[in-house]
């Protein structure tokens, strides 16, 4: 099986009703999208995938309806982020049971975990698979932030080979990846769209993006040109994209998302509440951002 953690791994929404009952058919649509582009892998279940409004199991019928549409063409990393320990723990066993080649974990908390809590947390669910797992640091959605240390103990559990990392502050990917892989030897990918050029030319190994989880070929597109050392290529690509990144910090990638299943014609789903569709003004803005794209 190729690498899960390298290149361009494509983020879908998880298709459901307002009861949150998984729509098969459209997950598959889209899947097959991201296969016939060529994505590296496929991120299902992510934070774009809904995953925390999903019961059990209509996640584990995500992940069952997308191993026999995906059939071993692209690695299928799948989210298995809960509350609990032992409810993560489940998620991953029926991500494994299901035909995942890859998991990945969010430490989701309502009291604010502790770095030896997570330790304990990613050890156990680490402990029931024999799937290689990735780190979700996701401060934005969890409000918990993986500390080096932190990354470099993770780093020693056998499963564990990878990080999806927020954008650095600063900016400064070059130096963020030198440091992460000095300390820790894990595969280094980032997640925030309008950084993907950033963060592929510096030397990143792998990006998680949510807009190639909707509109593939060109995120293919930017990746392809920045992993062959074509800076001008993939500057130009991600100029092309700068309106719909525009849209993602406006309103949200997530809504944004949902109206492009719309827009293109893929399906029709709804938000889990309390997220709300966005407005006609906005589904405009976001019309108008991705019709340029549409021939790539």
């Amino acid at each position: 099986m190729p690498d899960p953690f390298c290149g361009l791994s494509a983020f879908p929404l998880t298709p459901a009703d307002e009861q949150g009952r998984v729509d098969a058919g459209t997950l598959a649509r889209l899947l097959e999208r991201l296969c016939e582009a060529g994505v590296d892998s496929i991120g299902l279940l992510g934070s774009t995938g809904v995953y925390a409004y999903l019961t059990r199991d209509e996640r584990r019928r995500a992940v069952t309806a997308a191993a026999e549409c995906v059939g071993g063409r692209t690695p299928l990393v799948v989210g298995v982020g809960a509350l609990r320990t032992d409810q993560a723990q489940a998620l991953a066993r029926d991500a494994e049971a299901a035909g995942a080649d890859a998991l990945l974990m969010a430490p989701v908390s309502y009291t604010p975990l502790t770095q030896d809590e997570a330790y304990e947390h990613f050890r156990a669910v680490a402990s029931v698979s024999g799937l290689p797992l990735c780190i979700y640091n996701n401060p934005g959605t969890t409000h918990f932030t993986f500390g080096a240390e932190l990354l470099a103990r993770l780093s020693k559990i056998e499963t564990i080979r990878a990080v999806k990392m927020p954008l650095p502050a600063g900016g400064d990917f070059a130096g963020e990846i030198a440091a992460l892989r000095a300390r820790t030897g894990l595969s280094i990918g980032y997640s925030g769209d309008w950084g993907m050029a950033d963060a592929m030319l510096a030397g990143a190994d792998a990006f998680y993006s949510v807009l190639g989880g909707m509109l593939p070929r060109p995120t293919v597109a930017l990746v392809r040109a920045a992993q062959s050392g074509d800076p001008e290529g993939a500057r130009r690509i991600d100029d092309a994209l700068g309106p719909l990144w525009d849209t993602f910090k406006t309103y949200g990638s997530l809504r944004v998302m949902y109206a492009l299943l719309d827009i293109l014609g893929l399906g029709k789903a709804v938000p889990p509440r309390p997220i709300l569709p966005l407005g006609l003004d906005a589904r405009r803005r976001v019309a108008s951002a991705v019709e340029p794209l549409l021939d790539r």
